[in-house]
């Protein structure tokens, strides 16, 4: 799975609504609680396991064309062959 995401600290976060959830168990074991809209069924954020002190946010959930490019790329090695991270971002294969 490959993805953008922006993360941030659960402190900085409100929540509001409701939302469903689905748990997912990733490559190595760690389980990803995503929450997702109960109407559309777009995710709205996840927590991932062993990063419990933040909120992963899609980010195209963020309604803003001008939202800043990814500082970390990971799991590059299962994105479409047309994306193109930041060349001053942290890769992370």
């Amino acid at each position: 799975m490959f993805g953008e995401q922006a993360r941030f600290r659960r402190e900085n976060v409100s929540l509001a609504g409701t939302a469903s959830e689905y748990v997912r168990v990733g490559d190595e074991g760690s389980r990803i609680r995503f929450h997702f809209c109960p109407h559309c069924g777009s995710t709205v954020y996840y927590e991932p396991e062993g990063l419990e002190e933040y909120l992963a946010i899609p980010v195209g959930a963020f309604a803003d064309p001008g939202f800043p490019a990814p500082s970390v790329s990971v799991y590059e090695v299962r994105m479409h062959g047309w994306v193109v991270p930041p060349a001053d971002a942290q890769h992370i294969p």
